[in-house]
């Protein structure tokens, strides 16, 4: 399952309501902040998450409603706050801005307080822990190197106490070794096998994050199947013109990916100030049913329906 925490929900520029882009996506003891725009330090402090598992940050692309809270974070790391690490991931164009930002106009020769790395990244896995990984992938906006994240837990067997229980397998280790893939022997000599007790392979959830984005044929086969779906929503069909003219997409454009590729659940964000909530709602649902808005401090679940 992954938990999400959008902070900013705003496009371009912040409304009364609406921060700038910044969403946090936590699996166990990981947290992942996507994009870090003006503001996002706030928006933290006032979530009550605070700063301390904030040590990865994947960024999208390089536009300033998506990076400019960097600067503003890394001073208060600098002075308030403590992390152990920060690491920061992105495309070659969006990291040397970010670069500039952060070494030319906030450290100004100093060293940052923590351990700080700069990970240049391409289409492909990024992230790679126990039971899930983080793959980039390319997504077409204005200017290079603009990326989407994939989040997908390992497939996995599950475990089946009713058959270990009638094969006699004690409650404690004996089950961790037959979950991890290894035999065991019983006080009586009988040997059990993983096969014995564990069901047949299952996938895990899968939850899909693109920024902006200004078009979708090339994000059908990543999106394929996904739990959840994050995409922009900047525009209403009624501006599709201007859309395409700034490289964005509508709520319909994101609602007819998620029917194309099978998605469980939609959730809109990078709202303009231009439209009503309830608009971009009932845009989205003449297509695509279980889609949701998202608003800044708004919590999300995603997570594999049972048996699916």
């Amino acid at each position: 399952m992954f938990e999400l925490l959008f902070l900013g929900t705003s496009a371009s520029a912040p409304s009364a309501r609406r921060g700038l882009s910044a969403l946090v996506v936590s699996h166990n003891e990981y947290r992942f902040l996507i994009d870090c725009g003006e503001g996002t330090q706030r928006q933290i402090l006032q979530s009550g998450i605070g700063f301390k598992r904030l040590t990865r940050i994947l960024l999208t692309h390089g536009h300033l409603d998506h990076i400019l809270g960097l600067g503003g974070l890394l001073s208060t790391l600098l002075r308030w706050e403590s992390i152990d690490e920060l690491q920061i991931y992105g495309g070659k164009s969006t990291l040397e801005r970010v670069r500039t930002l952060l070494y030319d106009v906030v450290l100004r020769g100093n060293q940052p307080p923590m351990p700080m790395t700069l990970n240049e990244i391409k289409p492909g896995v990024i992230f790679d822990a126990e039971d899930f990984t983080v793959t980039a992938f390319p997504v077409t906006h204005r200017g290079p190197d603009c990326l989407g994240y994939v989040f997908e837990e390992k497939a996995r067997r599950p475990f089946l106490s009713e058959k270990a229980d009638a094969l006699g397998v004690p409650f404690g280790p004996e089950r961790r070794e037959l979950v991890e893939g290894r035999e065991i022997t019983l006080a009586d000599g009988r040997v059990v096998k993983p096969d014995d007790v564990l069901g047949d392979w299952e996938r895990g959830s899968k939850l899909v994050v693109v920024g902006d984005a200004g078009r979708t044929d090339n994000l059908v086969e990543v999106c394929k199947g996904a739990d959840g779906l994050v995409i922009e929503s900047t525009y209403l069909d009624e501006e599709a013109d201007m859309a395409k003219q700034f490289n964005h997409l509508t709520a319909r454009m994101g609602a007819e990916l998620a029917t194309k590729a099978g998605v469980k659940k939609l959730i809109l964000t990078h709202i303009s100030r231009r439209y009503r909530e309830k608009d971009v709602i009932a845009e989205a649902q003449s297509v695509f049913p279980d889609v949701v808005v998202a608003r800044d401090f708004d919590n999300y679940q995603i997570k594999k329906e049972a048996g699916k």
